[in-house]
């Protein structure tokens, strides 16, 4: 989304539709190679937005403008491409496919109000691609599915077909099919023929290919009439009566709206073939935004307002789904707007919901907006508004990060975050010079205020800067933006803190006595220590009698002991899991002090790790595992080669899924959301918290030291 920033755009004029009944928002979702962005290329042509489809592999396509994205030559960020079609200005939102940037696809998805899936004629369907199929389908989004890529080697899209009904089930039917020339519809037995380009010429298929479509045609209304809410249709086919066209796409039509019917449609981006209908099915098919339920919303409080819904005229509600850097006018918000309209030179009140753990901070603030832009890619084309339903950008909106809620001065509102997977995969990084460091928090912050699925953690027993990613892909994405911004950065080893505790009983004697002009320094305490049951904690225990320590003095004591604790014994990790007992000592009624008694009890717990023995501490998690059953057994064998110790394995809630829980030390998860997704061609998913902390193998002591 970002890019060069142009009045009109080098590619057609942006149009600012007044009517939300005229938007459709369609993210384009499907595995990575599968053809997203080159079918969304070929619309854009075909739409007449673009003179020449960019291509892929040459890193000329107006949504992978992202260097990384030319570099890698896949999609690595969202980007949406407007176009206009039959009086209708449909948002195509192109997603990555590759399961590291889901995070961009979620947005996607919140920006959406129906959804293309996207799969390669000669591919299949993956496990991820029918994860999200079944999150839309818990929301009742519209879908409808794109064969694509017809003109691959190993190319058959009936086959192809039949795997999509397989996986994503029920009300998966085709309308058209492939033959000579073009596609044959099966309702309306026409060939749109793209002999001669886009777009279609109509007419009479041949005989041969309407008997080869007669079961699939059948099956295609049987599947309409169940949908259908008149009852009365079923009768009528069984009697032999031969439904009226307009009727059957109707039906259709209602049906893909409600979520229920998921037409099929085979398409080539190269030849053209398949585009007229793709163009065509979204503006009669899928919803506007009229027809399509807004996030829940509430005022500052908590408390919910008035219902809202796609009205112009209604209160502003949008919503910033994600933000980007441009290096000509800087931070990029890209905005769907539910309810009322964005207007240039008025204020805005920022809210965010705040994300803690993620390094940001809840905030309420009032900004200006300058100018409202069209976004094409990395185009930003000026509009004078932008009404409820539609997708906008803006610019030098310096408080707006990724799901801030955009709203009137006014009338403050705030709108629940989408839902985001937790990142898993630790990277350690670090400036080269300190020159770089000041550099290297600047990118930081804005990475992370743009980019929900990434995580920044500094550890304070390791001293470790932690970026936690969703997997090396990501990772390899957030280092290169971070380089880009100028600091120079390496990463190392991700260092996992441990713990220490006492094997066994020990007395010590702390003593602290020195003499120097003036007030000299006597403090003598005698302690206990003995080890307690794992995440017992600390305790401390006054047994003195008679006097031994003044009263004022033992919590100095413990002061001391405490903070020895953190700094660690023998290996420097903070000690647990021990009791202090302190039974005698001894004081000077001049030159004892809180300090000098401090110092004894620090002294005193070191003199008894000297003569015991200490046990490192390793943390380990509770992991939780949902995956096929098909890798069921290799991903146990992997957990046990871990040091996991499984809990238990049950059937999930979806068919042919199971869930294993273990209990693994965190040193054997580090890399884990990378082999997890080797292990299991991409289709299993995993969480992780802290359980505890065991003794480390004392075979894996020296390597932890």
């Amino acid at each position: 989304m970002a890019g060069k920033h142009t009045e009109n755009g080098d590619a057609g004029a942006a149009v600012a539709v007044d009517d939300p009944a005229k938007v459709r928002n369609v993210v384009l979702v499907g595995p990575s190679g599968s053809g997203k962005t080159t079918l969304t290329e070929a619309l854009l042509t075909a739409a007449g937005v673009l003179t020449r489809a960019g291509s892929v592999t040459e890193g000329t396509t107006v949504c992978d403008h992202d260097p990384a994205a030319v570099r890698q030559q896949r999609s690595v960020g969202l980007s949406v491409a407007p176009l206009m079609h039959d009086g209708v200005k449909i948002n195509l939102i192109d997603t990555p496919g590759y399961a590291d940037f889901v995070g961009e696809l979620r947005a996607g998805l919140r920006a959406a109000d129906a959804a293309l899936f996207v799969v390669c004629s000669a591919e299949g369907v993956d496990a991820s691609t029918v994860a999200v199929w079944e999150e839309c389908a818990a929301v009742g989004m519209p879908r409808a599915v794109i064969v694509a890529r017809l003109d691959h080697q190993r190319a058959d899209p009936e086959a192809e077909i039949a795997a999509c009904r397989q996986a994503f089930g029920a009300g998966v039917l085709p309308l058209y099919l492939p033959a000579k020339g073009g596609l044959v519809g099966l309702i309306t037995q026409q060939l749109y023929d793209y002999s001669d380009g886009y777009p279609p010429r109509m007419s009479q298929p041949e005989e041969a290919d309407l008997e080869r479509m007669t079961d699939a045609r059948n099956e295609l209304i049987e599947g309409i009439i169940a949908e259908s809410e008149d009852e009365t249709l079923m009768d009528r086919y069984l009697a032999g009566e031969d439904l009226d066209q307009d009727t059957l796409i109707e039906d259709l039509e209602k049906a893909v709206v409600r979520g229920s019917f998921h037409p099929v449609i085979p398409v080539c981006s190269a030849t053209g073939v398949g585009l007229a209908e793709v163009l065509d099915g979204i503006k009669r098919a899928f919803p506007s935004p009229l027809e399509h339920p807004l996030p829940s919303v509430t005022d500052p409080n908590g408390k919910s307002p008035e219902t809202l819904r796609a009205d112009p005229d209604g209160p502003l509600a949008a919503e910033v789904v994600r933000t980007a850097v441009d290096s000509y006018v800087g931070r990029v918000s890209l905005v769907r707007v539910f309810s009322g309209t964005l207007r240039p030179e008025r204020p805005v009140h920022v809210s965010g919901h705040g994300m803690a753990e993620r390094g940001h901070e809840d905030h309420d603030v009032d900004e200006r907006v300058a100018h409202i832009y069209s976004p094409l890619g990395a185009t930003l084309r000026e509009v004078p508004y932008c009404v409820a339903g539609d997708l906008c950008a803006l610019t030098k909106v310096g408080s707006a990060e990724t799901g801030d809620t955009v709203s009137a001065p006014e009338h403050p509102l705030l709108m629940a975050p989408w839902q985001m997977p937790e990142p898993l995969l630790p990277v350690a990084v670090v400036a080269k010079t300190r020159s770089d460091e000041d550099t290297m928090a600047r990118n930081l912050a804005r990475l992370v205020a743009g980019d929900p699925t990434l995580r920044l953690e500094r550890n304070a027993e390791t001293h470790q800067l932690v970026l936690w990613c969703m997997g090396e892909a990501h990772a390899d994405v957030v280092l290169a933006r971070l380089r880009s911004g100028g600091a120079e950065v390496d990463t190392e080893p991700v260092k996992v803190a441990l713990r220490e505790t006492f094997a066994g009983p020990a007395k010590a004697k702390g003593r602290h006595v020195k003499q120097s002009g003036g007030h000299g320094q006597y403090a003598v305490c005698d302690i206990l220590v003995e080890p307690l049951p794992r995440g017992s904690g600390f305790q401390f225990v006054d047994k003195i009698v008679g006097g031994a320590v003044p009263h004022q003095f033992i919590p100095s004591v413990e002061k001391g002991v405490r903070a020895q604790l953190e700094r660690g014994l023998h290996s420097g990790y903070p000690v647990v899991d021990i009791k202090v007992t302190l039974v005698d000592g001894k004081a000077h009624s001049v030159d004892s002090s809180d300090a000098a008694f401090q110092t004894a009890g620090s002294i005193a717990l070191k003199e008894a790790a000297a003569s015991a023995q200490i046990t490192l501490l390793e943390p380990v998690d509770l992991v939780t595992v949902r995956l096929p059953d098909d890798h069921l057994g290799t991903v146990l064998g992997d957990l046990s080669s871990r040091r996991g110790r499984v809990l238990g394995t049950e059937a999930d809630t979806t068919p042919g899924y199971s869930v294993i829980r273990a209990e693994v030390p965190a040193t054997q998860l580090i890399r884990y959301a990378i082999d997890l997704r080797s292990l299991s061609s991409g289709s299993a998913t995993f969480t992780r918290e802290f359980s505890r902390f065991d003794p480390l193998p004392q075979n894996l002591v020296a390597s932890m030291t």
